[in-house]
């Protein structure tokens, strides 16, 4: 099923009309009605009752998002709270390991206390806590250097500030976020398959797939890097979605 974006848009936040000074395009704009006057709206074309939000030359008309343009947004939108979720987790890493950090020791006997508790129930089912990889990379980390793991941390936390820039410039459809978000995402995708290498999951193959799609479709829809004209192509692109531009363009309506 075909989801007409437009209408969905104007249900949640209404129209948007306006009012051209250009008497040709006015008056296939409005319409008199039993009710009052209507003014056709710039996002979904549909007339609505009452004053337009705004008038004057038709260069001047708000470019509101419509069609793919408005698609578009929803998908900078999805990315930008998958963003957010990963920065806010990011940020509780960072803190867990600074944490973690300044009480290293005390963390170490707690662990070692709990481990010779459940040594024999696990024993008792045949499971070597002793050879287990999951304990055995615990244990790792108790031999870091406080030094270290703060290193970890802070840069733990600079890549939670570049998620949560990016999910705010992206939410707001800024050129300067798809950039930005594109090369964070790129120089990272060498080191999310090193990982694969390493260990197979669904979550790491899943989280691969949807960087790789999120830069194309970024790349690609926003013509960055001079892809598919550029800059300029794609304002063009927005400047032709405007309802006026259509009307502008379209044969005059028989009365």
């Amino acid at each position: 099923m075909k989801i007409d974006w437009d209408r969905r848009t104007c249900a949640r936040r209404g129209h948007v009309t306006y009012a051209p000074d250009e008497p040709r395009l006015r008056e296939r704009l409005y319409a008199e009605t039993a009710l009052g006057a209507a003014w056709r709206c710039l996002r979904c074309g549909d007339f609505a009752l009452g004053e337009p939000h705004g008038s004057g030359p038709a260069d001047h008309a708000p470019l509101v998002p419509r069609g793919k343009v408005l698609r578009d947004l929803f998908v900078l939108r999805f990315l930008a709270l998958e963003r957010a979720v990963r920065g806010v987790f990011i940020v509780l890493a960072a803190v867990a390991v600074w944490k973690f950090s300044n009480s290293q020791d005390a963390v170490r006997r707690l662990f070692d206390e709990y481990l010779d508790v459940f040594r024999p129930v696990f024993r008792h089912f045949h499971y070597d806590l002793d050879h287990s990889p999951i304990v055995g990379t615990v244990q790792k980390t108790f031999g870091y250097h406080h030094d270290t793991l703060v290193l970890v941390a802070v840069l733990l936390l600079a890549y939670a500030v570049i998620e949560l820039v990016e999910a705010v410039g992206l939410w707001y459809a800024k050129r300067w976020a798809e950039y930005l978000t594109v090369v964070a995402t790129a120089a990272f995708l060498p080191l999310e398959i090193y990982e694969l290498t390493e260990h197979i999951s669904w979550l790491k193959i899943a989280t691969l797939v949807l960087n790789i799609l999120a830069v194309l479709y970024i790349l690609l829809t926003k013509r960055l890097f001079g892809l598919r004209g550029g800059h300029r192509a794609f304002e063009a692109e927005r400047q032709s979605a405007s309802l006026l531009e259509v009307e502008e363009a379209a044969k005059p309506v028989a009365a």
